[in-house]
């Protein structure tokens, strides 16, 4: 697939039924786009968990606080940007969540979702910021 730079943006209230946006635009990703199942799968689940983290954590569901998803395609790759308005947190000492005294815990793996989901996961603005990159030629 080699398409030509393409890029948009959604911004959506820190509300846990926002989600479902951020879903169809998934959806209509993968349609508009031809993205192979596999990598719709893990960007499905990394992007939400993502903007989930958005809400949840950094805008502690404040609905009059945003959550700014934008994404882009170039060179065979999708990135998705996704900011919230909270005060950030320390992603270096995060708990690992396959300690086994983290096992029984209900939270504490998105973030380990996110790395082992997108091909490349970064954080910036004090953890305001999550970037996820996904290559789209991996399942072909």
């Amino acid at each position: 697939m080699n398409a030509a730079k393409t890029q948009d943006s959604l911004i959506i209230p820190s509300k846990a039924e926002s989600i479902n946006a951020v879903e169809r635009l998934i959806d209509d990703l993968r349609t508009e786009f031809d993205i192979h199942e596999d990598v719709y799968g893990n960007m499905l689940v990394a992007v939400t968990e993502a903007v989930n983290n958005a809400i949840f954590h950094g805008n502690q569901s404040d609905p009059a606080k945003e959550v700014s998803i934008k994404y882009a395609l170039a060179d065979d790759k999708m990135s998705f940007t996704i900011k919230d308005q909270g005060p950030g947190f320390d992603y270096y000492n995060l708990p690992d969540p396959t300690a086994p005294e983290n096992l029984e815990k209900p939270t504490g793996r998105g973030i380990f979702l996110m790395k082992n989901l997108a091909d490349q996961l970064i954080f910036a603005e004090e953890g305001r910021v999550v970037e996820l990159f996904f290559k789209l030629n991996s399942g072909n």
